[in-house]
């Protein structure tokens, strides 16, 4: 399902350099990427979502060789395949909760957005216990709730890969395992490979894999 090889990112003010020589995540497959702050984590989430390009080697998701992709497609590729949670949420605070979840179908022509999917958004939003508020604004939730839409937006396509970085960091104890069951139970529902940034070491129990990019 994703496939690495030869990987090397480094940033443009210099100083960080993140090397991965291999690594191969199966299909339906649930790992934990952790590791000291500043390792690279995130960076290499976002380098297997095709939000950053590699300076050198490959990255295939899916049978589709991101790499060999411009930024156009990459972007396509990412809103039709892919569930995303970011640290930053990356709401639209002018919407409400339920057009927030709903916003892959507004950005992708390849997503047809119908009552079912309304319905499944509706649903999800329940689940993860925020179903009373999909009239409200984001700007009026809490950093706990914003944390849960996005969850739910990522959900929504049913993607063939989830990636969620630091998805519980904003939540309490309860609310932590409320999104983490329904991250991991959606994924199997729908043989969804889960890749997950974490620093919460109590929950690397749950995944079948763990990543430590300090090793």
């Amino acid at each position: 399902m994703i496939s690495i090889e030869r990987l090397e990112f480094a940033y443009r003010a210099g100083g960080f350099v993140l090397r991965v020589p291999e690594l191969t995540i199966e299909r339906g497959e649930r790992i934990a990427i952790i590791g000291p702050s500043g390792t690279g984590k995130t960076t290499l989430l976002h380098l297997m979502a095709g939000i950053l390009a590699p300076h050198a080697g490959t990255i295939t998701v899916g049978g589709t060789d991101l790499t060999a992709l411009d930024d156009t497609a990459r972007r396509a590729y990412r809103i039709s395949r892919l569930g995303l949670v970011f640290q930053e949420f990356e709401l639209i605070e002018y919407l409400g909760v339920l057009d927030n979840i709903l916003l892959p179908y507004r950005l992708s022509p390849a997503l047809r957005l119908d009552g079912a999917v309304r319905d499944r958004a509706a649903d999800l939003a329940r689940r993860v216990g925020i179903g009373d508020k999909l009239r409200r604004s984001a700007t009026r939730l809490s950093q706990g709730e914003k944390q849960r839409v996005a969850v739910c937006r990522a959900l929504l396509v049913e993607p063939d890969v989830l990636m969620a970085d630091e998805p519980t960091g904003n939540l309490d104890p309860d609310n932590t395992h409320r999104v983490l069951d329904i991250l991991h139970e959606q994924a199997r529902e729908v043989g969804a490979t889960l890749v997950t940034v974490t620093h919460d070491h109590a929950q690397l129990d749950r995944f079948e894999r763990v990543v430590d990019l300090a090793e």
